[in-house]
């Protein structure tokens, strides 16, 4: 089952926090890392699907008017 936007964003947060702290060993750095880089993708993917829909939303009250 795919996370949610806000289940994402909330993750991606928990792994800054713990990247920002240091003291995890390299491997678990670079695992936290990658798995951060992912989600940043997934979120970009969720606004950049939000988006279309709203332009799409928005022509189609444009044309009603």
């Amino acid at each position: 089952m795919e996370q949610s936007y806000e289940k994402s964003l909330m993750r991606l947060e928990e792994i800054v926090k713990i990247l920002e702290e240091g003291g995890q060993p390299l491997e678990k750095t670079l695992e936290l890392f990658s798995e951060g880089t992912a989600l940043i993708a997934k979120c970009g993917k969720y606004l950049d699907d939000a988006e279309k829909k709203i332009t799409i939303l928005g022509s189609g009250e444009n044309n009603a008017q």
